[in-house]
């Protein structure tokens, strides 16, 4: 089972596995462990990450970048209105309303929904985490920002549905970052104790967030979230950009924007020239060579210069922490560590900035790129069955209030209620009851859409379905379960019809077991409220009274009590109550959020990825060809001008360079767009002369040492021939017939090796081996298979003669029975004196 953390940025993806005990960030085929978030597309293939980076500038208009933040958005949407004005491609509006994003893909125009486009980055880092792991990669967690809502989510989760991946969960940045530190540290407070508290700052290319968490040995609890999504890195590049365009336009008197090409080559410039500024505070210059109209440019921008720039941005800061300070109700003073990671929070500016508010300096003891994907791989491996990891609890929170609004009976006014609260413990479990004799709907939303960074306010729709009046007229108990799930996405999971019927008397014992376990299960659904919550507090319970309102004279008196705190009777009970027997009936809900991806337009998108998945392995597979038969022609010709060159005729060189040269000529012309077959066939015509060349330099180059080694294995075989011959007591125990062997063997293969080095000799180095190596092998095989079992046959074991005194040549360690009976008690007991074992053994041969 894989266990894969993926850090999905806006700008750059992070992959970390698990693996030997530890967690690793894995790097990609360029030895680089940051994937760009760019995909582009070609005539034949489309390319993702390093690759697709390097085409920015060159292919810009079929290029993609910065479209993390385009998920679960209407085309409509201000956002997404705003960024359109600074991307390279196009965006158009999709037929669902949603955003797509218009390229040229195999010379046609292509449509792609966002949630392609980030299936095609998931694919680029599921190959490499599979590569890496050598195995196949499903089970995985992904990062997300803390303020993405709903639709955003739901959004990420069908790109991972697109590309085959099993998301565990969708784990919020900071949660993850908080993770990473708090699973590794050993001095946390035991859970009886006061926790601590750190803060973590996460500056990135596109937004700011911050969260506040709370440390247990074991535990951690996130106490609080504040966020700038639209304050990153990026905004930074942008005030560097419009400097210099301003700057090149009354030097140079050249009109940047007006081509994207020169625009996107400011802005690599400038994010390098911000790097810079950052380790070093003297003025530094930006030059680039043939900027606009074969002109070069060159500016110059100090850290103190670049600082002014950014003074509103850096204000900007302030506000989060303001924010988050207020929802945790903490001083600055309890907070025990500030950490930031991010790669703007590299700016000494920003630094500056968070240290000042909370009154120390901040900590950078986390990897700045790598802390949200290695906390993502190691809550998948808490998750995972394959891997034991330490205990620790996560306790996230919900970022927005959420409500939930119905329609009552009878046109009366609507129902209202805040289910989760801002910071409300996530995931987690409610059950509402709501009194009715029809079908009703529930509607979600965000209690404070003003501050939700996305402007439609509603979450969805759920009609519970199949309600219906009881036996008795009555309006029908229905228990409605809703939920903040581990992705963070609200939903209405389950609802169900409580009936309860009187058991008559007979029945009563017969019934009384399944009483008991109806009543259970009724039990079980109202616990449930605390399924999902892993804090060990009890939550708050929003729920009805189990039984029925009672009778008003106003039907709107009825119906405003549909939901309240569920409490005991202080009514004493009655004497002599009848068995109740509770029947809990699941019905139906039809959900419909405000963005879903339909079930036909989703299969539609996995179909799509796999037709692409599939060309791109058919293009890498010919371009491998085309590659092999470019690399033997300069292989080859580098060669038969060096080690090659004597074993080959003259006549033979000139007409293999003759179609190497030809061959490389076809390559940039006709040969530039074949197919992979065509390719196979050149590098088929060019082995046929380029092989028996190799085979003979290297049959020349085996052929000594081989030789040499079955020579001395000849000289060792003789030498035995004659230490046998001259009664040598080492091979005496070798029968004459055996040794002969052996002579007899040694003398052929010696008149073999004769014959065929002088039939080598005789040839010359341009033509065919007579003697090839696999030969000389063989004829050392069998020489051995012949020989070396004779002249290794051990020796026969030699009898002992027995002792005159088998007691005192004993070493009997004390265990004789008595001086008249001097046998050893081991020898009563069948064992024997080493040297009568080998005696013994050699009766028995």
């Amino acid at each position: 089972m894989s266990v894969v953390g993926f850090d999905l940025g806006l700008q750059n993806c992070h992959i970390a596995i698990a693996r030997a005990g530890g967690i690793e960030t894995v790097a990609n085929e360029f030895s680089d462990r940051c994937t760009p978030s760019v995909v582009s597309f070609g005539t034949k293939n489309r390319t993702i990450g390093v690759a697709a980076k390097n085409q920015l500038v060159t292919n810009p208009t079929n290029t993609v970048s910065s479209f993390k933040k385009l998920h679960g958005r209407a085309f409509n949407d201000p956002y997404v209105q705003k960024e359109k004005n600074n991307l390279s491609y196009e965006l158009v509006q999709t037929r669902n309303g949603g955003v797509g994003l218009r390229v040229m893909y195999m010379d046609e125009p292509h449509t792609f929904s966002v949630e392609q486009i980030t299936a095609m980055l998931l694919t680029k880092l599921k190959e490499t985490a599979e590569s890496n792991l050598k195995k196949p990669v499903t089970d995985c967690v992904i990062s997300v920002p803390s303020f993405f809502t709903d639709a955003e989510r739901r959004s990420v989760l069908d790109s991972a549905q697109i590309v085959g991946l099993n998301c565990l969960k969708l784990m919020n940045d900071m949660t993850a970052v908080s993770l990473n530190y708090g699973i590794y540290k050993q001095d946390l407070p035991a859970l009886e104790e006061k926790p601590k508290i750190v803060v973590f700052a996460d500056m990135g290319h596109s937004s700011f967030q911050i969260s506040a968490c709370a440390f247990n040995k074991g535990k951690l609890k996130v106490l609080g979230t504040a966020f700038d999504p639209y304050l990153g890195g990026r905004n930074f590049d942008e005030k560097l950009v419009e400097h210099f365009c301003a700057e090149f336009k009354a030097k140079y008197k050249l009109e940047v924007k007006s081509k994207i090409r020169a625009l996107l080559r400011l802005y690599q410039e400038c994010e390098k020239l911000k790097k810079l500024m950052s380790s070093n505070s003297t003025e530094l210059p930006l030059n680039i060579e043939c900027f606009m109209n074969d002109i070069d440019v060159s500016g110059r921008m100090s850290r103190s210069e670049f600082e002014a720039l950014c003074a509103d941005l850096l204000q900007r800061i302030d506000a989060p922490l303001h924010s988050l300070m207020e929802q945790i109700q903490l001083r600055v003073e309890e907070i025990s560590a500030v950490e930031v990671i991010g790669g703007a929070t590299r700016i000494p500016a920003v630094k500056e900035r968070i240290a000042k508010f909370f009154g120390k300096d901040v900590s950078t003891t986390l990897n700045a790129d790598e802390a949200v994907a290695r906390g993502c791989a190691l809550q998948c491996a808490i998750l995972s069955p394959a891997f034991k990891v330490r205990e620790f609890s996560v306790t996230d929170v919900v970022p927005y209030p959420i409500s939930l609004k119905w329609s009552t009976e009878a046109d009366e006014a609507e129902g209202f209620h805040e289910v989760f609260n801002k910071n409300h413990a996530a995931p987690f479990s409610k059950v509402l009851t709501f009194y009715r004799k029809n079908p009703f709907q529930l509607e979600a939303f965000y209690s404070d859409p003003s501050r939700v960074p996305y402007p439609e306010g509603k979450i969805g729709q759920f009609l519970v379905q199949n309600i219906s009046p009881s036996k008795d007229g009555e309006k029908a108990k229905v228990k409605v379960k809703v939920r903040v799930n581990t992705h963070g996405i609200f939903s209405v999971s389950t609802a169900s019809v409580i009936e309860k019927m009187e058991v008559d008397e007979a029945e009563e014992q017969t019934a009384e077991s399944g009483v008991e376990a109806k009543n259970q299960g009724s039990m079980e659904e109202d616990k449930s409220v605390q399924q999902d919550q892993p804090d060990a507090g009890p939550p708050p319970q929003v729920q009805t009274d189990e039984h029925p309102p009672p009778e008003s004279t106003s039907e709107e008196h009825k119906m405003a009590d549909t939901e309240k705190v569920e409490k005991k009777s202080d009514k004493p009970p009655e004497a002599k109550k009848p068995k109740i027997k509770v029947k809990n009936t699941e019905v139906p809900i039809e959900a419909n959020f405000v963005w879903q991806l339909g079930k036909d337009l989703l299969n539609m998108y996995i179909e799509n990825e796999g037709k692409m998945i599939l060309q791109d392995k058919l293009e890498k597979e010919r371009n491998d060809a085309k590659n092999a038969v470019e690399e033997y022609v300069y292989e080859y010709r580098d060669k038969l001008s060096g080690p090659y060159g004597k074993f080959i005729s003259e006549e033979d060189m000139s007409r293999f360079l003759e179609l190497l040269t030809e061959t490389e000529d076809w390559l940039y012309e006709d040969g530039e767009d074949q197919s992979k077959l065509v390719y196979v066939e050149k590098l088929a015509e060019l082995k046929k002369h380029g092989n028996p060349v190799n085979e003979r330099y290297r049959e020349a180059e085996d052929r000594p040492k081989l030789f040499e080694d079955l020579g001395q294995r000849l000289q060792h075989y003789a030498k035995i021939v004659n230490e046998y011959k001259n009664q040598s007591e080492a091979y005496q125990h070798i029968s004459a017939t055996d040794m002969e062997k052996v002579e007899k063997c040694t003398k052929e293969t010696m008149e073999w090796m004769n014959n065929a080095m002088n039939l080598q000799a005789k040839q010359r180095l341009d033509q065919n081996p007579a003697i090839y190596a696999h030969e000389i092998k063989a004829q050392l095989s069998a020489l051995d298979s012949s020989c070396h079992r004779i002249v290794t046959q051990p020796k026969p074991k030699i009898q002992s003669p027995e002792p005159e005194n088998p007691v005192n040549g004993m070493k009997h360690n004390g265990d004789l029975k008595d001086e008249k009976n001097s046998v050893p008690t081991s020898q009563q007991n069948g064992d024997c004196h080493p040297n009568e074992k080998e005696t013994i053994e050699m009766d028995l041969d």
